[in-house]
């Protein structure tokens, strides 16, 4: 399943998913240095969804704030 995200960084409310119109929002504290903010989107995602991280993963958009994240069934 692919979904798409829209990806707050260096956020005081995360972390924390909220759904709107156009899909996902996530809120998470760390900040988008070295791959940080994305592990903790991943790891968000995996916890949100009931699954483990490794089959959690961003497949477009890891430098964006709009990502599209791939989770394994």
């Amino acid at each position: 399943m692919r979904i798409v995200v829209r990806v707050k960084p260096g956020s005081s409310k995360g972390p924390l998913i909220e759904e709107d119109a156009e899909g996902l929002v996530v809120f998470v504290k760390e900040k988008a240095i070295d791959g940080g903010a994305n592990e903790a989107v991943v790891k968000l995602i995996a916890e949100h969804y009931s699954t483990a991280k490794s089959r959690v993963r961003v497949v477009r958009g890891h430098t964006s704030r709009i990502k599209q994240i791939e989770i394994d069934d």
